[in-house]
């Protein structure tokens, strides 16, 4: 299984100049399906996918070279499911077929492709990751990201000693240097938590990846204000791309629908979607102007202002989630939310020392 965790030059002068396209995709869960019918499900929605590309594409003048899907695009999020009944209906194999179909996609329309799906990984045979990833023009996976903060799902962070010393860390926080910048990834409320995004942009990034399923409103909602935060203090352009509503599932549809975006290192907002399936939430990325905002000394450059050893120092004082739960321990449902209740019992003791 590859990883790429690649640092870069991040000041060079050329000239890059393109479309990013955040595809508000509608979303059809599988929990209802067998196993055979999910699959077959699945290769459904890539091809409906590629439709949707290519029409936007045309439509929008031939100058997208990069597209973002939403989070799990292909499957909807398990519902009660079993963690081993999941895997087995609904993670991808990262040598399967829906790969290989998506690779086909990202090269048919001469694109970047990032989603984000369910994987399984062959080193943890009961488990399964939420994986985002970005496939290149070619059809290779380039980068292959997994959520390391989710409720309900297992992460890396479950499995650490095992995980970093089978990946390392270049690919817990992965960055790829390619021809239309320096890209990372972001998976739905991970946006909220301004250390990853932190991390990614110390790393080189330049344009970060966000595939979510969330709260459509005409308000602002807890991770739209986060994405314009990310953006402005990591100095990054920022891909968001929404569901366009939540099919199969027993939840209204319209729930998590809407509020794909686009927005600049500023944190200024370039593009945004309406409610359903759309491709309105495009606009023009310039990797020279962000590379130039960051080599300026000035208040806003607020990447080369960040004192990390100060806060590595004051972090390391405070232990509130604990790693390798799940090390020595079977993957039930019940093991997410007693995980998060010792964590929160962590944060009172320090507090009551304190």
């Amino acid at each position: 299984m590859t990883f790429v965790g690649a640092h870069s030059k991040p000041f060079a002068e050329e000239r890059t100049y393109y479309r990013a396209l955040a595809l508000q995709a509608r979303t059809e869960a599988v929990n209802n399906l067998n196993n055979e019918e999910a699959r077959a499900a699945m290769l459904s929605s890539i091809s409906r996918i590629s439709t949707n590309i290519g029409a936007a594409n045309a439509f929008l003048g031939g100058d997208i070279k990069l597209v973002v899907l939403p989070e799990y695009f292909l499957t909807g999020y398990p519902m009660g499911d079993a963690v081993p009944a999941w895997k087995e209906k609904a993670a991808l194999n990262p040598s399967g077929v829906e790969y290989d179909k998506l690779g086909e996609v990202a090269q048919k329309h001469s694109t970047f492709l990032s989603g984000n799906v369910y994987e399984s990984d062959p080193n943890f045979a009961e488990l399964y990751f939420q994986t985002s990833f970005i496939i290149d023009p070619s059809g290779e996976v380039v980068l292959r990201y997994r959520r390391l903060h989710s409720m309900f799902s297992p992460s890396p962070w479950d499995v650490w000693d095992k995980y970093v010393d089978l990946y390392g860390i270049d690919a817990v926080f992965p960055v790829v240097k390619t021809e239309i910048g320096n890209l990372a990834v972001i998976a739905s409320e991970e946006i909220q938590y301004p250390e990853l995004a932190r991390a990614f942009a110390l790393r080189g990034a330049e344009v970060l990846l966000h595939s979510t399923s969330e709260v459509g409103s005409p308000a602002l909602t807890p991770k739209d204000v986060a994405k314009r935060a990310r953006a402005w203090e990591s100095g990054c352009y920022l891909v968001s791309a929404n569901s366009g509503g939540l099919y199969g599932s027993p939840v209204p549809p319209n729930s998590t629908d809407g509020m794909s975006k686009v927005l600049d290192y500023t944190g200024l907002v370039l593009a945004e979607a309406g409610f359903g399936e759309s491709m309105v939430a495009n606009a023009a990325i310039d990797i020279s102007a962000v590379r130039r905002h960051k080599a300026k000394p000035g208040m806003g450059n607020l990447l080369a202002r960040t004192k990390t050893a100060m806060w590595a120092q004051e972090y390391a004082r405070h232990s509130v989630d604990t790693p390798n739960g799940l090390a020595d321990a079977k993957a039930e449902r019940s093991y997410f939310l007693a995980h998060h209740r010792e964590a929160i019992d962590n944060l009172a003791r320090h507090w009551e020392s304190k």
